[in-house]
């Protein structure tokens, strides 16, 4: 018997494994550099590793699922069967089958820990090729379902599942990094380990493994979202895991030890150019003074036009490196912020504030260093009655802001950047500040 095993990261070196054992002869093909497991076969091309193939296991990743089938789809024997094993949307389940054939097609969603269970991870299978799939899975020793339908079935059921147990992962994430910001991470395990029936081992495993495979993960939990959306469902947590896991992914590109530091300097046309001009705020929303720069943390406020109760709350809430940004609803009539409220905010740790309004006091706020980004300037002063709001998105400028999304302001503008793309963001503004560089050192040689 003959097999394939397109992707050899962990899980897939597992699955190849598993197949040496039960005495098949098993080629494997991946681009990266991953080492090959003992006993298999490593192919230079996708198509020499499918070649006589009877079974072919796909473990490349959501994202790169169909151009694997699409790599191979001419190589494939008549009566090879094509285990598309990778989570994802369930759509591209369908858009493989009819690469590879339908008849040939399984897809194959695995239940489980891989790491843990290794081959014999339970599996739910689906699509015309699901029984001679089935037969494979079994032999690994696997417990398998076969619930028949259509390819994407079996990974709509695995979505299902994931809304739970990738929730329960980043859930856990963020609960041992507030116990950890609290003193009391040990106590914080404790009390998770205690209510899980794995214990210890289960929490180690979910919170590592959330860390460890953030990026896969990540597409994992889009496609849930999509799918909970689909079905009529609002995806409340699911979506919070997807940006969790976005987040983890983006902080693993680089080693930054402090992604605000990394973005001092960096012009905001910079950043905007590296992000498709996404995320800047319109040319309305200016700089009050000459020379002010910015970089912190969005505290976000909303308020009734020309009320600044709320802008008062949030400043004695303030944490050192927030920025306010506020949604003033565009009205220019009445200063949300003066010279006072601005020395307030500043010694609570504040850089600076972007309002979608206006401010006073200009001169003054020169004066003290604290910049300043609105909409306009109005010697009339606001209303303190409220009503506002704290810590929620707010629409400033065109441009949604969240807490905790990185702002970055200059004499050019104020850009902002979901927080779950700050490393990337940084990475890419870095790019084209060294790409300007050589092209203007270009130019002033003379060679451009």
């Amino acid at each position: 018997m003959r097999a394939s095993v397109l992707g050899l990261g962990e899980a897939g070196s597992l699955y190849a494994s598993g197949l040496v054992k039960q005495g098949w002869t098993v080629s494997g093909y991946d681009p990266a550099d991953h080492a090959t497991p003992p006993g298999v076969v490593r192919a230079s091309t996708p198509g020499e590793a499918v070649d006589d193939a009877e079974v072919v296991l796909s473990l490349v990743g959501g994202s790169a699922a169909l151009s694997a089938a699409e790599s191979v789809e001419a190589f494939l024997h008549p009566d090879a069967v094509y285990a598309d094993m990778n989570a994802g949307d369930p759509a591209v389940k369908a858009q493989i089958a009819a690469r590879v054939g339908e008849d040939r097609f399984a897809d194959v969603s695995v239940i489980g820990s891989v790491p843990t269970n290794g081959e014999a991870t339970s599996v739910v299978i689906s699509g015309a090729g699901a029984q001679a799939a089935a037969r494979v899975f079994a032999a690994l020793g696997a417990e398998v379902e076969n619930i028949g339908g259509r390819p994407g079935e079996a990974t709509a059921r695995k979505l299902l599942r994931s809304t739970f147990m990738k929730g329960l992962g980043a859930l856990i994430v963020e609960s041992v990094a507030a116990g950890r910001a609290a003193g009391a991470e040990e106590w914080v395990r404790e009390q998770i380990s205690n209510e899980l029936s794995g214990g210890a081992g289960a929490l180690d495993r979910l919170h590592d493994g959330t860390y460890k495979h953030a990026k896969r993960r990540s597409v994992e939990a889009d496609a849930a979202t999509a799918l909970l959306d689909s079905l009529g469902q609002r995806p409340i947590l699911t979506r919070a895991t997807a940006e969790l896991h976005r987040g983890l992914a983006d902080a693993a590109q680089a080693p930054v030890e402090d992604v605000l530091a990394g973005y001092a300097g960096l012009a905001v046309a910079n950043i905007g150019d590296a992000r498709d001009r996404m995320g800047m705020l319109d040319g309305g929303i200016h700089s009050l003074w000459k020379g002010a720069r910015l970089v912190g943390r969005a505290r976000t406020v909303s308020v009734r036009s020309g009320d600044n109760l709320a802008v008062q709350r949030a400043v004695a809430v303030s944490q050192p490196g927030d920025v306010l940004v506020i949604n003033g609803q565009g009205d220019t009539s009445r200063a949300l912020i003066g010279e006072l409220i601005a020395e307030r905010a500043k010694a609570r740790g504040v850089v600076g504030m972007v309002i979608d309004g206006a401010a006073r006091d200009v001169v003054e706020l020169e004066r003290i260093g604290f910049g300043v980004w609105a909409r306009g300037v109005s010697p009339a002063g606001p209303y303190k009655h409220g009503p506002g709001q704290l810590d929620v998105p707010v629409a400033v400028g065109g441009v949604v802001a969240c807490p905790g999304d990185v702002v970055v302001a200059d004499d050019d503008g104020v850009i902002v950047v979901p927080a779950a793309e700050a490393v990337a963001g940084l990475l890419g503004g870095r790019a084209v500040e060294a790409d300007e560089a050589q092209r203007r050192a270009a130019i002033l040689a003379g060679r451009a």
